[in-house]
């Protein structure tokens, strides 16, 4: 069950709706089904021409306004829409009049056995919601509390749903990334855009920072993907930035003027104080050598074991995942993951992937917005997605690299980290984030497709005889990522099976045995790759 709250001035325009015909859902059967007194005498009744008649109940609710001892409210109506799932069984009249008074209970505005509390009631018009209008007014001259009034209405429908048995919803945890608003999807739809521009911002800045060493290289990051960037700089400090905001060029208001939206405004974890703390951590893992982050270029075999160290890192990571039970540990690796997958999906530019890391955003959050405590494990998978992100820089637009290649290996291992923290999420019952794990796993899994033998024959390939143990130890971090290493052994190309390129086709034996190798390392049962070294 859910629950929505809105405030407004008008008392008979909102009844006027409420009562009326519906804007986008048939209203059907309007009727109170609960109030401050017995809905029967609060029914407002019909005039000469059989139109609803709503003076004297607008009369009766707004009268407390006028022996308020305090200022009116700039906005004193008080609306709240309790919507039931699609799924739960149909409740009659009594038990959405139940509904509406535990809610008006739980929010303080109307507390059982308060005689001088506010004035309300409920409206149905349909079978699966109704809708509690108040006053904000106490019937003694005094204001009412509307502190947190939203999270009092969430936990009120924790309580109906209990009661009923409904469907549950998840709690307030505040991992979810704010939502664009009503007038932002209208206007995407009619400028025909895929998505509100508030979505593309969160993509663009999550991809930056976590493709970025210091906050210099985030905000050139930031330019280099064409987002308009702004910084606020202290008052007391001049010359000291303490935030920042981005637009889209092709988002303005009616000045013409860019509609600026804060870190904070696109996630909790992408204010810039969350975002220092990152890169304030450890410098063990974070150096890339003395090349300046926009101006590093790297060859295609160096790029190719880098997205190999990638896949080699993923796969550790799930195995640190499942066998390390530190919370703080488990938290790092979560909230990296989330870099990674967002900067493989902007190196291979499919929408499918970047929906995949959309979706696990949720997942990878802490509640509330705190940032997680940074550990080597989390590290390493950050550094890798450094690494990626080089990779991207240096890299020619003009044959960027393919689902179908050496990143398969990548998004294999990623599903399988993925479904990992899906499980650790719904241990510790967050079933929000363990549902937007598993819904960014399924999406990884989707795009996975049976991989032939690799086109390129300069990729790391296992022995036809290797085993699960030998696997795991090839899967661990090389010692390239050592921060004491020059940069250009971060992504080196003297790994052991690297042979030149060969323009001869391979043999149909060797074509064989490879099939047999690769189908020997991935079938395990569930559809996930184990080996870091198969393909």
């Amino acid at each position: 069950m859910i629950g929505k709250v809105t405030r407004g001035q008008s008392i008979a325009r909102l009844l006027s709706y409420l009562y009326g015909s519906g804007k986008r859902n048939e209203h059907v059967d309007p009727h109170l089904v609960a109030g401050f007194r017995l809905p029967a005498a609060l029914e407002p009744g019909t005039d000469t021409r059989g139109d609803r008649d709503y003076r004297h109940l607008v009369g009766v609710l707004t009268s407390p306004l006028d022996t308020l001892r305090h200022t009116p409210l700039a906005l004193p109506i008080w609306q709240c829409s309790i919507r039931a799932a699609p799924a739960d069984r149909r409740l009659s009249d009594e038990d959405w009049a139940d509904i509406a008074e535990e809610v008006m209970h739980q929010t303080g505005l109307a507390p059982r056995g308060d005689d001088r509390a506010c004035r309300w009631i409920a409206v149905r018009h349909a079978e699966d919601h109704i809708h509690l209008l108040a006053v904000l007014a106490r019937e003694d001259g005094r204001n009412p509390n509307l502190r947190r009034d939203y999270f009092k209405v969430a936990h009120a429908c924790h309580i109906v749903e209990d009661r009923y048995g409904l469907t549950p919803t998840a709690p307030a945890d505040r991992t979810a990334a704010p939502r664009p608003t009503r007038a932002e999807t209208e206007l995407a739809h009619r400028k025909k855009w895929s998505e509100p521009p508030r979505s593309t911002l969160r993509r663009h800045v999550a991809t930056a920072a976590a493709g970025a060493e210091t906050e210099e290289d985030f905000f050139v990051a930031l330019e280099q993907a064409r987002v308009l960037v702004k910084v606020r700089e202290s008052v007391r400090t001049p010359g000291e930035i303490t935030g920042y905001a981005v637009a889209l060029p092709g988002h303005t208001n009616r000045e013409g003027q860019p509609v600026w939206f804060a870190g904070g405004k696109l996630a909790a974890n992408l204010t810039l104080p969350k975002l220092r703390c990152r890169w304030s951590a450890p410098d063990e893992g974070r150096h890339f050598g003395q090349r300046s982050f926009s101006q590093a270029k790297l060859t295609r075999q160096e790029r190719d074991a880098a997205y190999q160290q990638a896949a080699r890192a993923a796969a550790t990571a799930t195995w640190q995942l499942r066998h390390i039970h530190d919370p703080a540990v488990r938290a790092d690796l979560a909230a990296a993951a989330s870099d990674v997958l967002h900067v493989t999906a902007a190196i291979t530019g499919n929408r499918e992937l970047a929906r995949a890391a959309d979706f696990y955003d949720r997942a990878a959050r802490e509640p509330y917005g705190r940032p997680p405590s940074v550990t080597p494990y989390g590290t390493n998978l950050r550094t890798v997605a450094r690494v990626l992100a080089l990779s991207q820089i240096g890299g020619s637009h003009s044959h960027g690299p393919s689902l179908a290649g050496v990143l398969s290996h990548l998004i294999v291992q990623l599903a399988a980290l993925i479904e990992a923290i899906a499980e650790h999420r719904q241990s510790q019952q967050r079933f929000a984030q363990a549902a937007a794990a598993r819904k960014a796993a399924a999406q990884l899994t989707r795009l996975r497709q049976p991989t032939p033998r690799p086109t390129n024959p300069t990729l790391f390939r296992a022995p036809a005889n290797d085993t699960h143990d030998t696997a795991l130890r090839d899967s661990l971090p090389p010692a390239s990522l050592c921060p004491s290493l020059p940069w250009r052994q971060i992504v080196p190309t003297d790994l052991p099976g690297l042979r030149p390129h060969r323009r001869r086709a391979p043999t149909l034996a060797a074509q064989r045995t490879s099939d047999q190798r690769s189908w020997r390392h991935t079938d395990n049962g569930r559809g996930v790759t184990t080996d870091a070294t198969a393909y």
